[in-house]
C-alpha cells in the first residue's frame, strides 16, 4: 500500500508542530483516510527526541532481494504443481479410468518426474523462506520489499483464478450428473493447494498492514 505524498507532507508538518502521534491519527482517520495508511505514514518517521521529524530509511530494491523473491516464488509454483500431478497420478491408479488408454510406462515417468521435482524445490523452497523470514526479523523494513509485494500479489491471483475456475468445474458437472470419485479427488486437491497458498500470503499481506508496512 503506497503512502499518499500529500498525506507524508501533512504528517511531517504535524509532527514538526510537536503534535501527538495519536493527534495525528485521530485527526486523519476522522477526516477520512484508512487506518492503515495513516499508521503506514505514521510509521515512515522515527520515534525519537529531535527537533524535527526524522524519516526512517525506505527499503529498496537490490539485485540479490530480486533473486532470492524470485527463485522464492519459483519454487513454490513448481513445488505446488508436480505435488498436484503427484496426487492426480496416485489418484489415477486408484481409481483407474476405464476408458483411457495411457500408457502405463508414461505414467511411471510423470510420477518419477513429479517425485524428482518434489525432491529438488521443496528444499530450495523452505530454505530460501527462511532465509527471507530471518532477513525480516533482523530487519523489517524488508517487509516493504516491492518485488516481494508484487510476487505475493501475482500468487493470490493465479491462486484465486485457480480457486474459481475448480470451484466453477465442480459445479458444472455436479449440474450435468457428471461427478465422479476422480473428479472430486482432484478438484480437492486443487482446491487445497491454491486454497492453502492464498489463505497463507493473505494472512502475509494483512500482518504487513498491521504493521503499517507501505
Amino acid at each position: 500500500m503506497a503512502i499518499d505524498e500529500e498525506l507524508n507532507g501533512f504528517v511531517r508538518e504535524a509532527l514538526s508542530r510537536g503534535t501527538p502521534r495519536s493527534g495525528v491519527a485521530q485527526v486523519l482517520e476522522h477526516a477520512g483516510w484508512d487506518a492503515h495508511q495513516v499508521k503506514g505514514a505514521l510509521a515512515g518517521f522515527a520515534e525519537v527526541d529531535f527537533p524535527i521529524p526524522v524519516p526512517r530509511p525506505k527499503a529498496y530494491l537490490s539485485p540479490r532481494e530480486a533473486f532470492i523473491y524470485l527463485v522464492l516464488f519459483s519454487t513454490l509454483y513448481i513445488t505446488a504443481f508436480n505435488l498436484g500431478s503427484l496426487i492426480f497420478e496416485v489418484i489415477d491408479r486408484a481409481f483407474p479410468d476405464a476408458a483411457s488408454s495411457r500408457f502405463s510406462n508414461w505414467s511411471t515417468d510423470q510420477i518419477r518426474w513429479a517425485i524428482s521435482s518434489l525432491f529438488v524445490s521443496f528444499p530450495v523452497f523452505l530454505y530460501v523462506s527462511a532465509l527471507t523470514r530471518r532477513e525480516v526479523q533482523r530487519d523489517p523494513r524488508k517487509r516493504a520489499s516491492r518485488v516481494r509485494r508484487w510476487l505475493t500479489y501475482v500468487t493470490m491471483f493465479i491462486a484465486a483464478g485457480v480457486l474459481i475456475g475448480d470451484v466453477t468445474s465442480l459445479v458444472y458437472h455436479f449440474l450435468g450428473g457428471e461427478l465422479t470419485i476422480r473428479f472430486v479427488l482432484k478438484a480437492t486437491t486443487i482446491f487445497a493447494i491454491a486454497g492453502a497458498a492464498f489463505v497463507y500470503y493473505l494472512t502475509d499481506l494483512r500482518a504487513d498492514e498491521k504493521e503499517g508496512v507501505s
